[in-house]
């Protein structure tokens, strides 16, 4: 039976969760990370897809952070096969987010950061991939619109910054299990995972990222509500 998912968002920490949870001995990550099916399901038969997730002995999941933004229509289709799932969603600055997603695409393109101008990085703040997965308010509300609130874990990056130990143990919590890292395992935790090239945002690249997200920011913050001044 498949238990749990994790949906993203992408550049959060998924990764991280992914490596976190999967130190757990109860849990298990049958198909590995980014499946890719719920929003590639022709890839593979429902049957197929389920079959990996057979151990009831075992808490199963998969991470795939494109499933955060999912249109309402298809988490029916999940809902309906799988009503009890528990849910993990992660997110960060959007403006950091959508510098490391920029970063990201540079890579994929065998670019180097030297090459990109301004506008190469702004065309990619600005396509629909990367404004879809920084609406986080739109996605919780896609999701919650199926799922009840209480099936849904959101969890900050900064929050995984300050305390991963903590933040682990959250997220095992929502799963049903007790707690299971300790201050010993902090180190272990805070180890960045997939960390990227670390390169700083350009100074004229901030107030296009700020002038994308400011309102969106606000409108998270009083969705969620939960202080996100630090954002801006």
């Amino acid at each position: 039976m498949l238990n749990f998912l994790g949906i993203g968002a992408q550049k959060c920490g998924t990764t991280w969760l992914y490596d976190t949870l999967a130190k757990h001995p109860r849990i298990s990550f049958p198909a590995g990370k980014e499946v890719h099916y719920w929003d590639r399901p022709d890839s593979l038969s429902l049957d197929a897809y389920s079959k990996f997730f057979t151990d009831l002995s075992l808490i199963n999941g998969e991470i795939t952070p494109a499933y955060g933004f999912l249109p309402a229509e298809q988490i029916k289709t999940i809902y309906k096969n799988f009503p009890e799932l528990r849910l993990i969603y992660i997110i960060r600055n959007p403006i950091d987010r959508a510098w490391s997603s920029a970063r990201m695409a540079l890579k994929r393109a065998e670019m180097l950061y030297e090459e990109a101008s301004d506008q190469w990085f702004i065309d990619h703040f600005k396509s629909n991939g990367s404004i879809s997965r920084g609406d986080y308010e739109a996605c919780i509300s896609n999701w919650l619109s199926v799922y009840p609130l209480s099936q849904l874990l959101i969890v900050k990056y900064d929050d995984i910054v300050a305390d991963p130990v903590k933040v682990a143990n959250n997220c095992l919590k929502h799963l049903g299990l007790n707690g299971f890292f300790s201050t010993e395992d902090r180190k272990m935790l805070s180890e960045r995972v997939f960390e990227g090239d670390g390169l700083a945002l350009r100074p004229s690249l901030h107030s296009t990222l700020l002038e994308m997200y400011k309102k969106k920011i606000v409108s998270l913050s009083n969705y969620l509500s939960q202080d996100l001044t630090s954002w801006r």
